[in-house]
């Protein structure tokens, strides 16, 4: 694969997207095998996208069942295809799941029917509004244990942490989409108190990330 980084493209199915996918693969997989159930459990993806992610993870938790997500229907081909060609028979079929509308979520037969909940690379592309719609959504589908893993680069209480997340910010600020850039742990926090919800742990990643875990306050 080209090492080279592509154009920035938010887009789920573009080259900028699998090159980022392809280098946070492996340091999200350690972390959620240290930190998803080692039994049998389910797994909720949001923001699923082109499905890279999930695709990726399943075949190292054979006792688990993978549920991908995405507001975008029109990546559902997409995931469906890797998982086919992955062989993953412990992915569900890809379903419909938009952070700003509950009639997608609030679902009576789903509540507390999930042991955790990730999304990787959502908030530098999308407003930070939707974080209150995920922490309502993971207070309804998660059981009592579960916990919500939030991964990408983010602000750290109004401040960068490093040189590298503030350049990447101005880059994405420089493309004069009001959602684009870096944000901050801080509000995450905020929409999580609303919804019984607290940071339970903050984990280092490679290239400045960061791992986010929530669970039940």
């Amino acid at each position: 694969m080209n090492t080279e980084r592509p154009p920035l493209n938010p887009h789920p199915l573009s080259e900028y997207v699998a090159w980022a996918g392809s280098r946070n693969r492996e340091p999200i997989l350690g972390v959620l095998k240290e930190k998803l159930p080692k039994e049998a459990g389910r797994v909720l993806e949001m923001a699923s996208g082109s499905g890279m992610h999930i695709n990726y993870f399943a075949p190292h938790f054979e006792h688990l069942h993978f549920h991908p997500t995405d507001k975008d229907e029109a990546v559902f081909a997409n995931i469906k295809k890797l998982t086919t060609e992955h062989g993953n028979d412990n992915i569900a079929d890809p379903v419909h799941l938009d952070l700003t509308d509950p009639d997608t979520w609030f679902n009576p037969g789903k509540k507390n029917s999930f042991d955790a909940i990730f999304c990787i690379n959502i908030f530098q592309v999308a407003p930070i509004s939707i974080a209150d719609g995920m922490m309502e959504c993971a207070s309804h589908l998660l059981s009592d244990n579960g916990i919500l893993l939030i991964y990408g680069p983010f602000k750290v209480e109004g401040s960068f942490t490093t040189a590298s997340n503030e350049e990447f910010h101005n880059t994405l600020a420089s493309y004069q989409v009001a959602e684009w850039g870096l944000k901050d742990v801080a509000d995450l926090k905020k929409a999580a108190a609303n919804h019984g919800m607290e940071l339970k742990e903050i984990i280092d990643m490679p290239a400045n990330n960061f791992s986010l875990i929530f669970g039940r306050s």
